[in-house]
């Protein structure tokens, strides 16, 4: 496959930077799309078009992770897409491979999750021949909200609420694996090796940062929380990930301060 050949969105974002690290560990430079000006990126806004053209001409796979989950998520998640997709049935493209969410269809009553649903369809609707594949939550998230928590002088945490994160390497391994494949449509779920409750990952922090605070456990009102409680953002029967949360803090803590794997 030439080089030329694969574009990622986000590609300096946390999955998309590692899936472009994959690709040249397979011997694959691809063109890394972005919004600022990053070194050895080709610069391009989904949410505006602004060099989406010049990004895709030539490009037979697109690896589509970007993605605006705080700010504008709809307008750049399904319209940025929608053009995407546009401009490159156009530029002949023969493969997008995106990444979604593990448990969207039934969690609808949080609004991102809507969105990415509503990208979903908008990816198995285009012509061009697609690979979609949900994973679980990238631990790198769930470490930004526990440190979060733990930074009050009380640790608060919703009860019950059921989560499987997974390595974001691990993830990226799987979407190279993809790209470097035939389309195949919507493909397994994958998760990480453990089915937990957030109070069993914020006291797992807690333990590896050596914080001693008290957790105070509050039941979350609201269709989302029931949801996840239930276990809809889990797939226990995909336990794609082998990396741990607990070795991922101790990694991201101790041996590499400020760093992820």
């Amino acid at each position: 496959m030439n080089s030329s050949e694969i574009l990622v969105t986000g590609g300096t974002g946390i999955l998309g930077g590692k899936v472009v690290k994959r690709l040249g560990s397979e011997g694959i430079e691809p063109r890394a799309l972005s919004r600022g000006d990053h070194p050895s990126t080709i610069r391009g806004d989904l949410l505006t078009g602004e060099g989406l053209e010049a990004a895709v001409r030539g490009v037979g796979t697109i690896v589509h992770c970007a993605s605006s989950p705080y700010r504008k998520a709809r307008q750049t998640d399904v319209g940025g897409t929608e053009r995407l997709l546009q401009i490159a049935s156009e530029a002949g493209v023969s493969h997008i491979v995106y990444i979604s969410i593990v448990g969207i269809d039934r969690a609808q009553s949080y609004p991102y999750y809507r969105v990415k649903l509503e990208t979903e369809r908008l990816v198995e609707g285009s012509p061009i021949p697609h690979t979609i594949l949900r994973a679980t939550q990238f631990y790198e998230l769930v470490f930004m909200a526990v440190r979060a928590l733990a930074r009050l002088p009380v640790v608060p945490v919703p009860k019950g609420l059921l989560g499987q994160p997974i390595d974001s390497g691990e993830v990226a391994d799987r979407m190279v694996e993809l790209a470097l494949s035939e389309p195949a449509g919507r493909v397994e779920d994958v998760g990480g090796p453990e089915v937990m409750l957030v109070d069993d990952a914020v006291r797992t922090y807690l333990e590896v940062t050596r914080m001693r605070k008290k957790v105070l456990g509050f039941l979350l009102p609201g269709k989302t929380a029931r949801a996840m409680r239930s276990g809809a953002l889990t797939c226990p029967e995909n336990r794609y990930g082998e990396f741990r949360w607990e070795e991922f803090l101790r990694e991201a803590l101790h041996d590499s301060p400020g760093a992820y794997r």
